[in-house]
């Protein structure tokens, strides 16, 4: 099978905090914007990679969850459990002075983990988990 990793999706709860970040602080590239207030889907990515995306959507709107799902997912997102992503760079101290720069709630600073990996961490406006690793 010929298979390869689309478009990964996000929550946001703030599409205009959540679009400042992804596209203002990390430099990614909006490939489409739909709907309107807080009920919008935002495709992001990398610029160079066109086939590689995520999409930030309202994480509440899917018809078939219930209201104690959708309390759920609120508590989840606020507590910072419901939605993360692991990202990758050649200069991780470069991309961790932009990000925290850019007032970025900090989780980790840049650390050599004892498993072979330095990487940081961050949250995006949702409460999403951005962890970012140095591609060695």
């Amino acid at each position: 099978m010929d298979i390869t990793i689309h478009t990964s999706f996000l929550p946001h709860d703030d599409p205009d905090a959540s679009l400042a970040f992804y596209r203002d602080i990390l430099g990614f590239e909006v490939r489409s914007d739909v709907g309107q207030g807080k009920m919008r889907w935002i495709t992001v990515g990398p610029a160079g990679q066109p086939d590689t995306s995520i999409l930030l959507a309202p994480p509440a709107a899917d018809p078939g969850i219930t209201e104690d799902e959708r309390r759920t997912i609120v508590e989840m997102m606020a507590k910072g459990t419901y939605g993360w992503i692991l990202l990758a760079t050649r200069d991780l101290d470069g991309t961790f002075e932009r990000v925290q720069a850019g007032d970025a709630e900090v989780v980790q600073e840049p650390t050599e983990q004892p498993y072979g990996i330095r990487d940081c961490a961050f949250r995006d406006p949702a409460g999403n988990l951005v962890r970012i690793q140095e591609l060695r």
